[in-house]
Order: C-alpha cells, then sequence, then structure tokens
C-alpha cells in the first residue's frame, strides 16, 4: 500500500514514519515537506496512496488549500484514497471544516499513536492493506 506522510515538520514526519513501520502500516511511504510537491506527486503518479496523513499548518500551501486543490479530481480519488489530518490543533473549527470534504476520512491529533493506525488499518478493507 502507498502512503503519503505530508508534515513541514521533519521532527513529526520522522516520527510519525516510524511508528507507521513500526506498526507495518505500509509497504512504501513516502514523505514531504511542502504540500505542493505531494500534490504535484499525487497527480502524476500513477498508483495513486491508499493513504494520505496531512498536516494542515504548513507555509506556502497549508492543508486546506491542498484540500481545496484536490476538488477537480475528488471523482477520481474518491474510495480510492483516504485522507487523515495530522493536527497539533484542538480548534472544533478545524473538525467541523474538516467534514466538508469528502475525501477526508478524520482529523488525528498530533502525535499520532499505534491505536490510532490499528483503528485505520481495521476500517479498511482486508484488499487495500500492503
Amino acid at each position: 500500500m502507498n502512503t503519503f506522510l505530508i508534515d513541514d515538520d521533519s521532527l513529526s514526519n520522522y516520527l510519525t514514519e516510524t511508528l507507521l513501520k513500526m506498526e507495518d502500516f505500509s509497504s512504501d511511504i513516502r514523505t514531504f515537506e511542502a504540500a505542493d510537491e505531494a500534490l504535484a506527486e499525487l497527480l502524476q503518479e500513477p498508483e495513486q496512496p491508499r493513504v494520505v496523513f496531512l498536516d494542515l499548518n504548513m507555509p506556502l500551501m497549508n492543508g486546506w488549500e491542498f484540500l481545496d486543490a484536490l476538488a477537480p479530481y475528488q471523482g477520481r480519488l474518491q474510495g480510492n484514497c483516504r485522507i487523515y489530518i495530522l493536527t497539533s490543533s484542538l480548534a472544533l473549527a478545524d473538525l467541523n471544516r474538516s467534514r466538508h470534504y469528502d475525501l477526508v476520512a478524520g482529523l488525528i491529533h498530533k502525535p499520532i499513536d499505534s491505536g490510532e493506525i490499528r483503528a485505520i488499518q481495521a476500517a479498511m478493507a482486508p484488499a487495500d492493506l500492503q
């Protein structure tokens, strides 16, 4: 399974990627520190990521702008790609806003933990995993 991790914080990326590997979450984890680079890669890749972990607060293109940029491709991505927002924000407004995006499968407060990873794995069909 192909997974994208999008966060401008390299330490957060390292910790999340390490945990995903420890939980045997994905066979291919691609890390991006800029959302625009991840967007370009996602739209060019023949095999789309099954899961995207997306930070909200990033320079240049934030998580909301990334989600808005995916809107024209929603039909192609729906059912094939699940986006989980990773955020340190506790703002209820972020949770409410995330519900307006059909591609967003959930909002997870940083740091992600093993239980949340296992819950995502359990929610996916067995054929989706690895």
